[in-house]
C-alpha cells in the first residue's frame, strides 16, 4: 500500500524515533509499504517518520547511483534500530533532496565514511562500514530517525534563504508527484 509522505511542518518529522522489537505489529506489511511508497515517489531511501511512524526503520535502494559507484548497483537494504557508531573523513558537499521537502534541493556537508550498527528485516544484527554515496544516503535517512531534516544541516545563511520555501511548504504550497500529508 502506498502511504502518504509527511512533509515539512509535520511534528512527526521532528521527533526522535523509538526502537522496535521483532514482535512489532504488522512489521512485514509495513516494510512492504515503505518500499512501495519509496519506489512510487522515485526515492532512493525512506524512513518510517516520513510516513508518520516514529520508529527507527528506514529502507534504501541506491541502484540509481550505480553510475557513480558500481557497488551501489545491488545496494538495497533495510535498517532497523540503527545507530551510527562513527563518522570520519573531511565533510564534503553533495546536492540532496528529500521526499519530505518536495522541490527543495541544497548542498549538504556530510562525512564520507561511517560505521553503523543495525538490524536487518530478520532482526539479524550487523556492524558495517560504508563510504561515499552509500554513507551519504544512510546518513540522510538516519537523520530522520533523530528528528532532523537536511535543512537542519545548512549554514545560517542558507537556512535564511530557504525559509520562505519552507514556510510555504508547511502551509501546503508545494507540488509533488506523490501523495503528501501535513501535520
Amino acid at each position: 500500500m502506498i502511504l502518504p509522505i509527511y512533509v515539512y511542518g509535520s511534528p512527526v518529522l521532528k521527533k526522535v524515533a523509538e526502537d522496535i522489537t521483532p514482535d512489532y505489529e504488522g512489521l512485514t506489511d509495513f516494510l512492504k509499504d515503505l518500499w512501495e511508497t519509496m519506489y512510487h515517489a522515485d526515492g532512493v531511501g525512506l524512513a518510517a517518520p516520513q510516513v508518520g511512524k516514529s520508529v527507527r526503520v528506514f529502507v534504501i535502494d541506491a541502484k540509481g547511483f550505480a553510475d557513480e559507484d558500481e557497488r551501489l548497483a545491488d545496494f538495497k537494504k533495510t535498517f532497523i534500530n540503527a545507530r551510527i557508531l562513527e563518522r570520519s573523513g573531511e565533510p564534503y558537499p553533495f546536492n540532496e533532496g528529500c521526499l519530505s521537502l518536495p522541490g527543495l534541493r541544497e548542498d549538504v556537508y556530510r562525512e564520507p565514511k561511517i560505521k553503523i550498527k543495525y538490524q536487518d528485516e530478520n532482526f539479524v544484527e550487523h556492524v558495517e562500514e560504508f563510504d561515499g554515496v552509500a554513507a551519504r544516503i544512510i546518513q540522510h535517512e538516519y537523520d530522520h530517525l533523530d528528528g532532523n531534516l537536511f535543512v537542519d544541516r545548512l549554514s545560517s545563511l542558507k537556512k535564511r534563504l530557504v525559509r520562505g520555501k519552507l514556510a510555504a511548504m508547511a502551509k501546503g504550497k508545494f507540488s509533488a508527484d506523490y501523495r503528501c500529508k501535513i501535520g
